[in-house]
């Protein structure tokens, strides 16, 4: 086993254990809440989407930090119990790295798609929660959700927000700027969030400055922000590639939640003590599972 994974995981446990409160004594339940947040974390930087695969490989290859593992069906419930438990340890990790009070914000979108027949849009359980979008990036559309990230240059996440599709950007956005923002920030996005109304409410309500290109019927605003740009794009490639945002494999609106609560524990945490090593923010441990 790599060295920098367990290193992780450790901070991630040790973290974990020092701020949850500490349960009622069960007989029946041996996996401490701490343990099965540190599973989480471990199942996306390992990217296994496969529940009853990770645990098979966990029991092999992580069996030095954890002495007993959850059974698949009890592993399942408690990582969806525990999904604003992992949202909490998320906003930990980024208020204390320095991206958690940078002055400049990232804000942006990418699919997540959840389906691809018709059949599957009409059955699934997350019919409900998800709508048709498009994605501009591959030139098609999809079906599912978007996943609405507000991230400092470093990559530390500082609010997300999972919505349907078929959502405006905007408005999401408004949502999640309450979370994201602290007061006096340059907002750097896209076209997609053009418009006098978002921008005045981002400078009336938020007291940030909204950067973004021209739109081509709109006077040049000399603004030039393709290079740091770039830098969203590769926060959210990390997510994909790395820690499986892609390749979730939920079929419920609380277990995509729990999941993607997982891989934003991961990139938090992992930025958090690249900071302290003095490594590539985002640089993981290349696993050989």
């Amino acid at each position: 086993m790599l060295a920098d994974l367990d290193l992780l995981l450790i901070a991630v446990f040790c973290t974990a254990d020092d701020l949850l409160p500490e349960r009622p004594k069960n007989a029946r339940r041996r996996v401490t809440d701490a343990e099965v947040v540190t599973l989480c974390v471990a199942q996306a930087v390992m990217d296994l989407g496969s529940d009853r695969e990770f645990l098979a490989v966990a029991a092999k290859r992580l069996s030095h930090l954890f002495p007993e593992l959850p059974k698949q069906p009890g592993y399942l419930k408690r990582r969806r119990r525990l999904a604003d438990t992992i949202d909490w340890l998320t906003a930990v990790f980024a208020s204390d790295s320095p991206g958690g009070s940078d002055r400049v914000v990232l804000l942006d979108s990418t699919p997540v798609e959840c389906g691809r027949s018709v059949e599957t849009a009409r059955r699934s359980e997350l019919a409900d929660a998800c709508g048709y979008g498009y994605c501009r990036s591959h030139s098609r559309w999809f079906w599912g959700m978007r996943l609405h990230l507000a991230c400092a240059p470093d990559g530390t996440p500082r609010a997300a927000i999972l919505a349907p599709a078929d959502q405006q950007e905007r408005e999401v956005a408004l949502r999640l700027l309450p979370i994201a923002l602290r007061g006096g920030e340059a907002l750097i996005c896209d076209k997609g969030y053009a418009g006098s109304e978002f921008e005045r409410a981002v400078s009336e309500r938020f007291a940030a400055k909204l950067l973004r290109p021209s739109r081509a019927d709109e006077p040049d605003n000399g603004l030039h922000l393709s290079s740091i740009r770039q830098i969203v794009e590769s926060v959210f490639w990390t997510l994909k590639d790395r820690l499986g945002l892609e390749r979730h494999r939920a079929r419920t609106l609380a277990g995509i939640r729990a999941r993607l609560a997982s891989k934003l524990l991961a990139l938090a945490a992992g930025v958090w003590l690249n900071h302290l090593l003095g490594r590539p923010t985002r640089a993981f441990a290349d696993l050989a599972v």
